[in-house]
């Protein structure tokens, strides 16, 4: 017999309340680390939230801001092809003012040589209005066969020229800057 059971003075219900005391004791224990843990679980969740919010907010702004940027180079584009077409319109204005002027002009005129003067005094300022918008021509006879630039629509055995030298320009090529607009057609030499 334990002394506890032996003591007189305490009933079966004290004795069940002194257990009840202790159980408690353990459970509350076991609830505050259990509420703790929920605590930092919370807490820990709370500052995922606010991060994924926060992440959510600059990805939503930075979708429309790179949305208004291709909205505005598309603009841009449109109005570069705009008016670049119409200021080179403008240019080709002069050249067509003068195209007519000489027309009127030729109507009764008889002598060739005018008519050759007129042409040709068009054409170089077609030539100068052209230039002026970056075109220019690429040089052919006498270089050596580039595919960038030439397109060989002809060989011919000689040796009077290096191999591989361009020695006729059968249409003209032009380029704007770095960019081909249209091979020059030429004859190349080849070995006999």
């Amino acid at each position: 017999m334990t002394i506890e059971n032996s003591n007189p003075f305490k009933n079966e219900d004290v004795i069940k309340d002194e257990e009840n005391i202790e159980n408690n004791e353990n459970f509350t224990e076991e609830n505050v680390e259990q509420e703790t843990q929920d605590t930092e679980k919370t807490s820990e969740n709370n500052k995922l939230q606010e991060e994924y919010d926060k992440l959510n907010q600059q990805y939503i702004r930075l979708a429309a801001d790179f949305d208004n940027y291709r909205k505005r180079q598309a603009q841009e584009k449109e109005g570069l092809i705009k008016y670049g077409t119409e200021n080179a319109l403008k240019q080709l204005l002069e050249v067509l003012d003068n195209f007519e002027r000489g027309h009127k002009a030729l109507e009764n005129v008889e002598d060739c040589e005018k008519v050759k003067e007129s042409f040709d005094l068009v054409h170089k300022q077609v030539c100068e209005v052209l230039t002026k918008m970056g075109l220019e021509e690429i040089k052919a006879i006498g270089e050596d066969f580039d595919p960038n630039f030439h397109e060989a629509v002809m060989q011919t055995p000689t040796s009077e020229h290096k191999e591989h030298t361009v020695i006729a320009e059968l249409q003209k090529g032009y380029k704007m800057g770095d960019k081909v607009l249209r091979p020059t057609l030429v004859n190349v030499a080849t070995a006999e």
